[in-house]
């Protein structure tokens, strides 16, 4: 598979994560093209680290890891929609969801 196409405008992508089982969105997180492909070869999601510089699998030291269900482009190519199933926490607060402060 040729991930060119989804890296034109950038050189990371936006990616957000569905719980499956539930349609609950769980984080948003950026991939580059190596990230990309360890997700696909895998089967797991690994993301780009912009604060720390560097590629990371999700659940690697937590042990809450996302087992990939299905990876959507969307119309432009330029975002992803991967749903997961996700073991235990997805946000590094110990929160099911990043998605938990509701502003209004």
């Amino acid at each position: 598979m040729n991930l060119d196409q989804y890296f034109i405008k950038s050189e990371l992508i936006p990616v957000v994560i569905q719980e499956k089982s539930t349609g609950e969105v769980l984080m948003l997180a950026y991939m580059n093209r190596e990230s990309m492909q360890k997700t696909i070869e895998t089967g797991y999601t690994w993301f780009w680290s912009r604060s720390r510089k560097e590629l990371w699998n999700k659940g690697a030291t937590s042990g809450h890891f996302q087992k990939v269900i299905d990876i959507y482009a969307d119309c432009d190519d330029d975002t992803l929609l991967i749903t997961v199933e996700q073991t235990g926490a997805a946000c590094h607060t110990g929160s099911h969801s990043c998605f938990f402060k509701k502003l209004k």
